[in-house]
């Protein structure tokens, strides 16, 4: 069985869809020939948004994992170890000048990350096993972006290598890019090194068609050696979870949701469904922004909103399954068509209807057009919303939608050994 070593800085007891991926991957490729071995943060130096202890159960017996040390630079900056920013918040949410201040040291003395702390020694040790396995294949996923660095070193020493990176969200066009304030210089050292990567990269893994196309225009010839293998959901979580779908009819968000998530017109929509008489009811599940707080509690305290604080992924699930609807937001940006979620997936799994606010023509738009699992309208839509969910809370149909079986992990971890043989 051959062997490939996998670059991850997200890994358990880390929590989220990057965790998600590589976790799943890591399970279903020995059925494919493929045995992986993971290089990963230690826990006691990682600078993780959230943790899930549970996950760790999810870990083989037989998957060989490195953790190594890392320099902690989030430090610099915050007293709290338990406190680190995660990517869409942006600097932890902190506002007027110190905020600012934070945020452009952020983005303009680490780059491209402050997650790079970790590449020296990730490096050392994916040296170290490179030489002692004789290991040819090596996957690189981010972000943290600077991850891909590491693979771009190693290329260089170790030439013969075949290095894919797996990129799961935009580098230098990220939708939070600008809140840390980079300067003209920033940015072209910024793309310079993303340039690199896709350049000297042998193969190239995205998560969607329009995050392949935005990569692929960056250099020419970079289309031919990208592929999309998307995120999905792995069926053996959801077995033995019966859901039960409530009396009142409840609208669910399950994840993070910051400020660049806009809700005014999901929360119009709600407001419609009140003035039309339709009992519902609003619950949040995970980290929400203190401004998205209040501004639905101000908005829908009519809907009983209920804020239930991070919780692990199979409760996450449970919650998802206990729900009538599921509401997915794409955050408003100029890339937004390439943004895919990943718990999009495990919405459909769940066998609950989606309910998305998005551009009708983006990634997710289309993969819910497809499956016939939720639809989606676009931001300033609020009576179209409304008409498509009070017609779901007048159905009352509590039937299970259909499984999306083409977005499961088993499935996609065969598209990851096609790519590396």
């Amino acid at each position: 069985m051959q062997k490939v070593l996998i670059v991850t800085y997200y890994w358990p007891p880390g929590s989220g869809a990057g965790v998600q991926r590589w976790l799943k991957f890591s399970k279903y490729l020995p059925r494919h020939g493929w045995e992986p071995v993971i290089l990963t943060i230690d826990p006691d130096y990682a600078a993780w948004p959230v943790t899930d202890v549970s996950l760790s159960g999810e870990i083989p017996d037989s998957l060989r994992v490195y953790k190594t040390k890392a320099t902690d630079f989030f430090r610099l900056y915050r007293k709290d170890k338990t406190k680190i920013p995660s990517a869409g918040f942006a600097g932890d949410g902190k506002k007027g000048l110190s905020g600012i201040i934070i945020r452009f040291i952020r983005g303009n003395f680490f780059i491209p990350d402050p997650r790079r702390g970790w590449n020296r020694h990730a490096f050392r040790k994916a040296c170290e096993i490179i030489q002692s396995t004789g290991i040819k294949n090596v996957i690189t996923t981010s972000p943290p972006h600077s991850t891909q660095l590491i693979g771009l070193k190693l290329k260089r020493k170790y030439p013969d290598i075949n290095w894919i990176a797996d990129l799961r969200d935009p580098w230098t066009d990220i939708y939070y890019y600008h809140k840390f304030y980079p300067t003209f210089i920033t940015r072209a050292i910024d793309r310079c090194l993303e340039k690199k990567v896709l350049r000297l990269a042998g193969k190239i893994i995205t998560v969607g068609e329009s995050l392949k196309e935005l990569f692929s225009s960056k250099l020419p010839g970079l289309e031919q050696k990208t592929q999309v293998i998307c995120n999905g959901y792995d069926e053996e979580d959801f077995s033995g979870i019966k859901g039960m779908r409530p009396e009142i009819f409840t609208i669910s968000y399950i994840g993070t949701l910051s400020d660049a998530y806009p809700l005014d017109g999901f929360l119009r929509a709600v407001e419609i469904l009140r003035e039309d008489m339709i009992p519902c009811k609003i619950r949040f599940v995970g980290l929400i922004s203190p401004e998205q707080k209040e501004r639905i509690s101000d908005r829908a305290a009519g809907n009983d909103p209920e804020f239930i604080p991070y919780s692990g992924h199979s409760a996450a699930i449970r919650y998802m399954m206990n729900s009538s609807v599921l509401l997915l937001i794409i955050p408003f940006h100029a890339t937004s068509r390439s943004i895919i979620t990943g718990k999009l997936f495990e919405y459909m799994a769940s066998g609950v209807p989606v309910i998305c606010f998005g551009p009708p023509d983006g990634d997710a738009a289309a993969i819910l057009k497809e499956t016939g699992l939720g639809k989606t309208f676009r931001y300033d839509d609020p009576q179209g919303a409304s008409e498509y969910l009070e017609d779901l809370a007048l159905r009352n149909d509590n039937s299970k939608m259909p499984s999306p079986g083409k977005y499961s992990r088993e499935r996609l971890t065969a598209e990851v050994a096609r790519l590396l043989k």
